[in-house]
């Protein structure tokens, strides 16, 4: 006699598939994993019968047997980030290209939710768990990050930096980040070598969020003034963070303080969409006044006005080689993706003396 159909109260179990098919619960878990042959006949009977009981496959008995969900894990501080938006296309093509699903997680800037979804991610045997974006230089986090990246390794599994620099030498993860240092200098140059000597950095570190990103932005732009041999002002390293509203709020606030400058390098495009709408708000003019560089190059500054001169990040291959290596490890595990500056209208060479606050007492 045939087995009704589930109700909503009712987990559908193998062993009511192979009920209603007529066969072994053995035969239904080999036509599930497909690990063995069955007869056509046969196989196409267990499929009819999962579909008239809408069977799911328990994917926590499937890990805890050892085949693993076939699912990568991205994970990211905000979706709504149009950079991370690009690295999230990368990792999803090269996951679809190689037979996995891709689960997005967010952590909204907070390194113990981060943590916190890598050991979920680790429970749930993902192949491979993707880290974008910096990671904290707390050294507790460092030390928790080390345990779960041989946690993983130890299952089958790999931790994946995505963006972000090695936890150590004997780490076992996958390393894919851009040169980070290299683009901060590179455009810290260009704006040394059209005459800027007063350049405000928006996107150092504030003492309670430390970020690899931006240790690593404000060293290279540190080291372009050392290589011009021009000294930078400490107080024109501007802790912020990296939206439109900070680079809005903390422009004003420079302004405030009376601060003098020619320049401003924000630390990502959206930053310095907030950076230019302050200046014009406060009556000047880019690049007349004040030249403004970002960083990333989402699709976008090119259509700002003036069109943004910015740091080229190669996003989508980030997320693809991030995918490809962790799955792939005979390939090399830890690769430098180049980056280089894009030239358009915001910046030239200053025309007038420096712009300063209005806490300054030579202001207008």
């Amino acid at each position: 006699m045939s087995r009704r159909a589930s109700t909503d109260d009712e987990h559908v179990t193998i062993r009511d598939v192979a009920a209603r098919a007529g066969v072994s619960a053995t035969t239904v878990s080999r036509v599930i994993k497909g690990d063995y042959p069955v007869a056509a006949s046969t196989k196409a009977r267990v499929l009819r019968a999962m579909r008239e009981l809408d069977y799911v496959v328990n994917v926590h008995a499937r890990a805890l047997s050892g085949e693993g969900t076939k699912m990568v894990a991205f994970v990211l501080e905000d979706v709504t980030g149009p950079s991370f938006a690009y690295v999230a296309r990368g990792v999803e093509q090269q996951a679809t290209a190689e037979g996995r699903l891709c689960m997005v997680c967010t952590t909204h800037g907070d390194p113990a939710r981060e943590l916190a979804v890598v050991e979920a991610m680790r429970e749930q045997r993902a192949d491979a768990v993707i880290l974008v974006g910096g990671g904290s230089l707390d050294d507790a986090y460092v030390e928790r990050m080390t345990h779960f990246a041989h946690a993983l390794d130890k299952a089958g599994s790999r931790l994946v930096l995505c963006g972000r620099p090695p936890l150590g030498v004997d780490v076992p993860t996958t390393v894919v980040e851009y040169d980070n240092e290299g683009g901060a200098f590179a455009m810290t140059s260009y704006l040394l070598s059209q005459g800027h000597r007063t350049i405000a950095l928006l996107g150092a570190d504030a003492p309670d969020h430390a970020s690899t990103t931006k240790r690593d932005r404000v060293r290279g732009f540190v080291r372009a003034h050392e290589a011009f041999g021009v000294p930078h002002d400490p107080a024109l390293l501007i802790p912020s963070g990296f939206d439109r509203a900070d680079g809005y709020e903390q422009t004003k606030r420079l302004l405030s303080l009376g601060s003098s400058f020619t320049a401003v390098f924000a630390a990502t495009d959206m930053v310095a969409i907030g950076v230019v709408a302050a200046l014009r708000e406060a009556g000047l003019s880019v690049p007349d006044d004040v030249s403004v560089a970002g960083y990333d190059d989402i699709p976008f500054a090119a259509d700002m006005s003036p069109g943004l001169t910015t740091v080229r990040i190669p996003t989508e291959e980030l997320g693809r080689t991030a995918v490809r290596l962790a799955l792939h490890r005979e390939e090399r595990q830890h690769v430098v993706l180049g980056t280089h500056i894009v030239v358009r209208d915001s910046v030239r060479p200053p025309a007038r003396r420096p712009v300063e606050g209005r806490g300054a007492a030579s202001h207008r």
